[in-house]
């Protein structure tokens, strides 16, 4: 089964390269697995019973089942997750001309750890919009899926102290260099997505392209690695894995309850919009949801808020070898020894221990371990959408994830058995879950 999930997992990895592309690729396995899609802007239609997912800016998802029997369902059983990760993303008007090498402008997107992102082969994915030959606006997604990229580190000879100390400046030592410009010549980038428009979509009729929102990603694919391949290495592991195991584990439940997936965009900077956890997305698609199985009633809407239950799944710091000091010595999660519960007492995360306890008791059910991430109490604390949810919504959250090397970095590591145990336990929250 892990070996099956994790070459699943790799794949989804490889193909996703930005919100876009994994939303693309989530609703896809979705409508292979019976559920329908719906449109924000429809009426709906929802039988007991039934299965659907909703889509809003193309990067944000959000797929329910229905309960068969009953016309008020005993709660919702939700697992939260997000489909962005810290990156690179090309300006508007991104074009450079430097020492005769073409070069792109980039703005950080998140808290990228920046270091690693040098000396990589790099290429360009996103979304597209261009005006067709008809005069139509369209748009579409794009992967080049080759190097077309790469930020040259400076030679240690012209920078002794690199080893020493380092600062990255993002305006100025980040442009990734493209191509050569002879004198004279130019870099026209809506010029050239419309060419890889033309070559990827053939037909599609691509006049001119308007805009675009695309980003660098490097192209080293996802891979197993550690002598026993103990290990799972690639980029947007934050938080693609959680998105991928919560999916496996809607499609596979018998669902006892009416379940969700809620996977937003947004949430490394903040998940302030229309996209995001602290959008409306979530609390719209609920009050639809209610307004077609409970006959919409506030009473109702209140009761069934209070027998919900979110499990926000993003991934841990592991504690690392090399700096465990890092660590609070109670509480440094091991990869490939199960998922993780997160608390904070300022709130970053949403467990109480009411929830704790539910979770340890499912765990237990099961035969899964368990483990606790608290921070220092001397160093700040990151944060989920789970708080933002429980904020606005009044939901009962749990924090949680399984625990990852160099988070925020090009390239991340988790244990290759914890995604194995985390779709354990989520199919079994969605399948038995209860308050």
């Amino acid at each position: 089964m892990a070996s099956v999930l994790n070459q699943g997992l790799c794949d989804f990895l490889g193909a996703s390269p930005t919100p876009f592309h994994a939303v693309a690729n989530m609703a896809a396995t979705l409508e292979k697995a019976g559920f329908t899609p719906l449109a924000e802007a429809a009426a709906w239609a929802l039988q007991a019973g039934g299965r659907y997912y909703v889509t809003r800016n193309q990067s944000s998802l959000i797929a329910f089942t229905l309960a068969s029997e009953g016309s008020v369902p005993a709660g919702w059983r939700m697992v939260g997750a997000h489909t962005d990760s810290p990156c690179l993303k090309v300006k508007p008007q991104p074009e450079l001309l430097r020492q005769g090498y073409g070069q792109l402008g980039v703005e950080v997107y998140g808290g990228a750890l920046l270091g690693p992102w040098f000396d990589r082969d790099l290429s360009l994915a996103g979304r597209v919009f261009y005006v067709d030959d008809a005069g139509q606006l369209q748009s579409s997604l794009i992967d080049l899926r080759r190097p077309v990229a790469v930020i040259p580190s400076l030679a240690i000879h012209l920078d002794r102290e690199v080893n020493q100390k380092r600062s990255i400046n993002a305006q100025s030592d980040l442009p990734p260099i493209v191509m050569q410009i002879a004198e004279g010549g130019s870099l026209d980038l809506r010029s050239q997505l419309a060419d890889w428009l033309r070559l990827e979509r053939p037909g599609a009729g691509v006049a001119n392209v308007l805009d675009f929102e695309i980003c660098l990603y490097d192209t080293q694919p996802p891979a197993l690695v550690g002598i026993n391949g103990e290990f799972i290495a690639s980029a947007r592991l934050d938080n693609l894995l959680s998105c991928f195991v919560g999916l496996q584990a809607l499609i596979a439940c018998e669902a006892v309850a009416d379940n969700l997936l809620v996977c937003t965009d947004h949430e490394e900077v903040g998940s302030a919009s229309a996209s995001g956890a602290a959008g409306p997305f979530l609390q719209s698609v609920l009050a639809r949801i209610h307004d077609k199985r409970a006959a919409g009633s506030e009473e109702n809407w209140q009761r069934l808020l209070q027998q919900s239950l979110l499990l926000s799944v993003d991934n841990a710091h592991g504690i690392h070898p090399n700096f465990a000091d890092k660590h609070d010595s109670k509480h440094g999660p091991l990869l490939n020894a199960g998922p993780v519960l997160k608390f904070n007492a300022n709130q970053r995360y949403a467990t109480n221990s009411r929830g704790s306890a539910m979770l340890r008791q499912l765990c237990a059910e099961i035969d899964v371990p368990l483990q606790s991430f608290v921070v220092r109490s001397d160093m700040g604390c990151g944060s989920t959408i789970g708080p933002l949810i429980a904020t606005e919504l009044g939901i009962e959250t749990v924090d949680l994830g399984v625990p990852t090397f160099a988070m925020h970095s090009i390239r991340e590591l988790a244990g290759s058995r914890d995604a194995d145990l985390l779709a354990r336990v989520l199919t079994r929250f969605y399948s038995h879950g209860s308050r």
